[in-house]
């Protein structure tokens, strides 16, 4: 009788609560790993969205650190390629051969309509005479502040025209904020903060940036600029 009792295996009831506890853990399991998904997508989409504001401000603030004195002779009239306002910056700088064309180039730094929230747009233009001009798959380049420049047709972006001379990039595909200010010596007026520098044949001796997209904050920025230099004039 003992025997038997030993060998005889497992009751329904006991079954059924073995495979209740089955079911629970599993339930459990499945739970945790959906819970870790989820977090991870999380974490990965925050991180794209800080990375891309981090590469965005890296490369303003480099660009804006090799910044070069030049000017050209636009209708007659000399006119210094560095000039911007609150939300727009246009400065001369190197960029190097991975854009297509090593050397220095105008750099257009603007806001964009783009739906709920502006884009932040970086156009190119190698600084040579025959690609300023402008030739039929290139815009001609029109000072910052001329309202024509501002207005016109600048083509398509992430397509590099004429072996890189030419180039429009997104940097960023929806901004919250972009205020930009001028440090130093206008002419008329003192060392101080400005929100503009047009028509000024000094450099600001830096410029403060603060940029931020719907998610994401940082603080602002204080690029110094390079000293002093000659303007050299490029006549066409």
């Amino acid at each position: 009788m003992i025997g038997s009792d030993r060998s005889r295996g497992f009751t329904l009831v006991e079954l059924l609560i073995a495979l209740s506890l089955i079911g629970i853990i599993t339930l459990l399991l499945f739970s945790g790993l959906r819970l870790g998904s989820r977090s991870w997508e999380a974490v990965d989409s925050v991180s794209e969205r800080v990375a891309d504001l981090r590469i965005a401000r890296n490369f303003i603030e480099r660009a804006l650190r090799q910044t070069r004195a030049q000017a050209v002779v636009f209708d007659g009239v000399e006119v210094p390629v560095f000039a911007g306002d609150a939300e727009a910056l246009e400065w001369v700088a190197p960029l190097s051969a991975h854009v297509g064309i090593p050397g220095l180039y105008v750099l257009r730094l603007t806001l964009e309509e783009a739906g709920e929230y502006p884009r932040l747009v970086l156009t190119r233009w190698l600084f040579h005479p025959e690609i300023l001009e402008g030739t039929d798959e290139i815009p001609a380049w029109e000072p910052l502040m001329d309202q024509a420049g501002l207005a016109g047709d600048l083509g398509p972006f992430d397509r590099d025209l004429a072996a890189g001379a030419y180039g429009r990039t997104v940097l960023l595909p929806q901004v919250a904020r972009l205020q930009l200010e001028y440090f130093g010596q206008q002419t008329g007026f003192g060392r101080e903060w400005s929100d503009e520098w047009i028509e000024q044949r000094e450099l600001p001796e830096a410029v403060r940036l603060s940029l931020s997209t719907p998610s994401q904050d940082w603080p602002a920025a204080m690029i110094r600029l390079p000293g002093p230099d000659v303007i050299v004039d490029q006549g066409f």
